[in-house]
């Protein structure tokens, strides 16, 4: 009996689980959520595997993670606070407590805990005065 009355709740639960993140407003950052190819090489291939192998940046609503070109590991920060920006958003990330590893910023104005993202379309933004990044970087998908 318990097995009948729990089976429909659990077959409709990831329906629901979907209605209620579409009724969800994004944050400001929410047009970042995913990888990204490019920023320290021009980004070719956006889509499929050739581009999830080659991701320089990902994206989730409370960390950002870059490709160390020092370590195989990506360099993770938490996401401190996210202020919309012209064209795009200004993400403060947590300091890092005691002294930074190296490339633990984006290399942008001298502030690793500060990364301006101009939003250039729906899949390509640029890392504004991110001298590591120099490129645009794309969006991986499919």
């Amino acid at each position: 009996m318990l097995r009948r009355t729990l089976l429909p709740a659990l077959l409709a639960t990831p329906a629901l689980l979907s209605a209620r993140a579409q009724d969800r407003p994004l944050p400001p950052h929410g047009f970042l959520f995913g990888s990204w190819t490019g920023g320290i090489f021009p980004a070719i291939e956006t889509q499929g595997s050739v581009c999830f192998g080659a991701v320089t940046m990902i994206v989730t609503a409370d960390v950002v993670m870059r490709a160390s070109s020092l370590d195989v590991a990506f360099r993770q920060r938490l996401v401190e606070t996210v202020a919309l920006a012209p064209n795009g958003v200004e993400i403060r990330l947590a300091p890092i407590p005691g002294r930074a590893p190296p490339e633990a910023g984006f290399g942008c104005d001298g502030n690793p805990d500060l990364l301006r993202v101009v939003r250039r379309g729906e899949d390509e933004v640029v890392l504004q005065g991110c001298n590591e990044f120099p490129f645009p970087l794309r969006r991986c998908k499919g």
